[in-house]
């Protein structure tokens, strides 16, 4: 059975739509024929007075079921009900028609009215099969019910009720073809939409819609969280105030883009939340609303914090190198004559000829020669910091190594603590290297945290959402260096990682600088963050090379 959609589709009407057309239809039939006889009560033959009211009758009847099984139950009709339904009004045509004259009636047309409404509702064959007993049925009549009244006129009639079946089953098929695929279309329209929700609700990238006035359209959970705003208590409200005291650069491109037309603009925006702030990336862009309005204005936004981030230790490494070639030139260039002002100078002051002064003299200059000598070889030392042996280490037996001989060391006061925690930390590494990194973070943090030092040292697997997207580091593991000092002074946080930036008396400036470079060569990456009252640092390695360094 062929049925024309539960919902109406533009113009075309339903199956619905059509039965309630053929009720109505039955109704106004039966009651202008009781209409027409009782008005001619006085001629019309009681005969005629009796079937018109049976006729009303049944046809009130008939239609009240078939309306209550349609349109109150809702029930889809099946080719029984809608056999029946023809079968009932093909009787009721005729016996008006017979009333009315035969083949001579003006009411014959009823037919054709049938037979479309039957081909919009049934299919091809179906719909031929109540044309052809319409026209048995009319025929009949027509032959035995008004003898001598066959004419050309009702084989013409006959043709047409032919005709008008055949044309409305191919215009209901071309229909029925075009209604499932646009409901076909329609599905895929929807299923389009709800998958793109789905990603929008579940992608970390921010997703904002507004208008051309600035009011609120559409706003994903990402773009909530990141620029922390609750969006259903600005849906269809202007929200540009609320973008305004949040991130400016944010609000300025949206409205820029919306008062220009702009199709695509890339900014960059920082984002002032009460706990923190951060930068974001933005590209905004219009789209078309309705017919007859300003375009709207979508924003797609992302927090790089974690990208600028990573993008400042490249930054940094590279500087380090850079700065490691000139050292180890000038290293190299300035030890060797050093070397020889010293041997000179010794010599000179150890003359039998030289007075109390001169061997002053001479003792205070290969003092300051050694210890230019020391500072040359830690310059040395920074250069030279490269991966020589790279096999399976544990961090966590390196770092306890590396306490042990802090602990000696003349600058670790008695009361200082320092504590391992985590177990045994699996990678691949240089062993000379790790162990500096860990002496030089440790000593760090005993010399800046004083006679009360309390620092933990702690080794493990990094948690999976710990390092940056990009970072770019496959099963990381982690050392974590933490003190109880007075903090990094805010003038030295940014130099922190650069040769002789150091705020200790007496200090070379080096140590972190090694420690980064040696991080560097293991391919990891080094976070620092501290505040008043202790600093952290925060070291991340792959658990094992890659295989094109490996190879």
């Amino acid at each position: 059975m062929r049925w024309l959609g539960v919902k109406s589709q533009g113009s075309v009407p339903t199956a619905f739509d059509l039965l309630r057309l053929q009720y109505l239809g039955r109704m106004c039939l039966g009651v202008a024929i009781y209409v027409t006889a009782a008005l001619k009560v006085q001629v019309a033959a009681p005969l005629d007075i009796l079937v018109t009211s049976f006729m009303l009758v049944a046809a009130a009847a008939v239609t009240l079921a078939s309306y209550w099984h349609t349109h109150v139950r809702r029930r889809m009709p099946g080719p029984t009900f809608l056999y029946l339904q023809a079968l009932f009004d093909v009787l009721l045509i005729t016996a008006v028609v017979h009333m009315t004259g035969g083949a001579d009636s003006d009411l014959a047309s009823l037919y054709v009215i049938l037979v479309a409404v039957t081909a919009l509702l049934m299919p091809p064959a179906n719909a031929g099969l109540v044309t052809l007993f319409a026209g048995l049925v009319y025929f009949a009549d027509v032959f035995w019910g008004h003898p001598g009244t066959v004419s050309a006129g009702v084989w013409i009639q006959l043709a047409v009720f032919v005709l008008v079946a055949l044309v409305i089953a191919y215009v209901a098929s071309r229909v029925n073809i075009l209604g499932a695929a646009r409901e076909a279309l329609a599905a895929e329209v929807r299923q389009v939409q709800l998958e793109a929700d789905d990603v929008l609700r579940n992608i970390r990238t921010g997703v904002i819609t507004v208008d051309a006035d600035g009011r609120l359209l559409y706003a994903n959970p990402a773009s909530e969280e990141i620029l922390g705003f609750k969006a259903r208590e600005w849906l269809g409200r202007t929200v540009m105030p609320e973008f305004a005291r949040l991130a400016p650069e944010f609000w300025a491109a949206v409205t820029s883009t919306a008062r220009r037309g702009v199709r695509l603009m890339r900014v960059e925006a920082t984002v002032h939340r009460a706990d923190h702030s951060f930068p974001i990336g933005v590209t905004t862009t219009t789209l078309d609303g309705p017919s007859g309005t300003r375009p709207r204005v979508s924003a797609i936004f992302t927090d790089i914090s974690d990208s600028k981030r990573l993008e400042e230790l490249h930054l940094r490494a590279e500087r380090l190198e850079a700065v490691a070639e000139l050292s180890s030139s000038l290293a190299h260039e300035i030890k060797n004559p050093l070397a020889s002002i010293r041997s000179s100078v010794e010599q000179l002051g150890r003359s039998t000829r030289a007075n109390p002064d001169e061997k002053f003299l001479a003792g205070l200059i290969v003092r300051e020669s050694d210890r230019l000598s020391r500072l040359l070889s830690e310059f040395l030392d920074f250069s030279r910091v490269r991966v020589t042996a790279c096999r399976p280490v544990d961090l966590h037996a390196v770092a306890a190594a590396a306490i042990r001989l802090v602990r000696q060391h003349p600058d670790c006061a008695a009361g200082a603590t320092i504590t391992l925690e985590g177990g045994p930390t699996p990678m691949e590494g240089d062993e000379d290297l790790l162990h500096r990194v860990v002496s030089n973070l440790v000593l760090n943090a005993v010399q800046a945290a004083g006679a009360k030092a309390s620092v933990n040292v702690r080794t493990g697997l990094a948690a999976a959402n710990e390092l940056p997207g990009a970072a770019g580091i496959d099963n990381p593991v982690a050392l974590r260096v933490s003190d109880n000092g007075p903090g990094i002074p805010a003038e030295l946080q940014q130099r922190l990682f650069e040769p002789f930036a150091t705020a200790r008396v007496g200090g070379t400036g080096l140590g972190l600088a090694i420690v980064q470079r040696a991080v560097e060569a293991h391919r990891g990456l080094v976070f620092v963050d501290t505040q008043p009252g202790g600093t952290t640092f925060t070291i991340y390695f792959p658990a094992a090379r890659r295989k094109e360094e490996a190879a």
